[in-house]
């Protein structure tokens, strides 16, 4: 196969805006930069006196510390200082921060991750002291306070659903699968929808057990989980585990009981971490669908200071996602994520939200 296939540009139609309310709904309007927006970098990027808060409410695994590392490689090139909250995954904590940020009046606040009820009175917090808001996947309105910046969601669940059925041979599929999911956080109840459809669009696929788990320890829990699944249902032909810390617990589960001939693992996400499982041998871990969550970072902290300097109309943002398989990691001989960047331009999206004046800060 060339290594031109190695990954799959998806061409959906664009992923539904259904989000969980945190406030007055409003319309939802595509991101792009205005127009008369020159390349002048503005006095106060110039001088490296803009304060960005970030604050996170999930912060443990490679999907969060990849977007972090973003956040940070951005902040650095367009001179911004940052100040990091971390919540550990806990609502009643990032609620807190989120307060604590405004209170410190930044000139932005981008938030990653979050229930919209735990973020709601800082939102409006914020809103009132006339400060911006960017979100990276959190479960809140894009408004006229908050611009929202996320994965295509479905787009990337649809990836990786059509991998499961083309592996199946395409047509009329049947088989027994255990499927992982965790209401409530936004990112998985969008990919949910894309999968409740599958489900419907092909009856010969029978879902015989979910499972999830989310917290410091997904992964291992998610092994646990996947076991006893696996056991129960001795006809389990895939695990569909739409977030990397699922899918690595699947493969764990999946190769802990010798199962890695007969069931397969559909993933999400990657990091040089992921790709290493992915590449192991006898991995079950067959297809991703992704973005660069380093890429993910950038964009957001891009978006953040974009606000911040009045840089654009909208309030909405996608990053498209590829969808990659094991076997095209392994005819490359992709190791890590920088490889997967180098040959896959794509992936980094440096001209998204890139107003003019971003490439000219000193």
């Amino acid at each position: 196969m060339s290594k031109f296939n190695l990954a799959r540009q998806l061409a959906l139609a664009g992923a539904s805006g259904l989000l969980l309310s945190a406030g007055a709904v409003a319309e939802t309007v595509p991101l792009t930069v205005k127009p008369d927006v020159g390349d002048q970098a503005p006095e106060m990027f110039a001088n490296g006196e803009v304060d960005i808060a970030v604050v996170r409410f999930l912060n443990t695994g490679d999907v969060y510390q990849e977007w972090i590392l973003g956040v940070q490689d951005e902040a650095e090139r367009l001179g911004v200082n940052l100040t990091v909250y971390n919540a550990d995954g806990d609502s009643a904590k990032v609620a807190l921060h989120l307060h604590q940020a405004v209170a410190t009046n930044p000139d932005g606040i981008l938030i990653g991750w979050g229930f919209g009820d735990s973020l709601a009175s800082g939102l409006e917090a914020a809103k009132s002291a006339g400060i911006p808001v960017v979100t990276s996947n959190a479960s809140v309105e894009a408004s006229d306070h908050v611009t929202n910046v996320n994965q295509s969601e479905h787009m990337m669940m649809r990836g990786i659903v059509d991998a499961f059925k083309s592996d199946l041979g395409g047509g009329e599929i049947s088989g027994d699968v255990i499927y992982v999911y965790v209401a409530g956080y936004r990112p998985l109840d969008l990919r949910n929808e894309i999968w409740e459809q599958f489900l419907m669009d092909n009856p010969g696929i029978k879902q015989v057990a979910q499972i999830g788990v989310v917290n410091a320890n997904t992964a291992a829990q998610t092994a646990d989980q996947a076991k006893a699944a696996l056991l129960a249902n001795r006809d389990t032909i895939a695990i569909i585990a739409p977030y990397d810390e699922f899918t690595k617990g699947a493969t764990t589960a999946i190769l802990e009981l010798g199962l890695e001939g007969t069931v397969k693992a559909y993933g999400m996400d990657i990091s040089t971490a992921d790709i290493a499982v992915m590449t192991a041998e006898n991995s079950p871990w067959v297809a991703t669908a992704t973005t660069d969550m380093r890429n993910f970072g950038r964009v957001s902290l891009r978006v953040a200071a974009g606000e911040v300097a009045g840089s654009y109309d909208g309030n909405d943002l996608e990053i498209p996602p590829l969808v990659i398989t094991q076997d095209e990691l392994r005819e490359v001989g992709i190791m890590n994520v920088e490889e997967l960047d180098e040959l896959f331009p794509a992936l980094a999206t440096p001209d998204l939200a890139n107003a003019p004046w971003m490439d000219n800060v000193n």
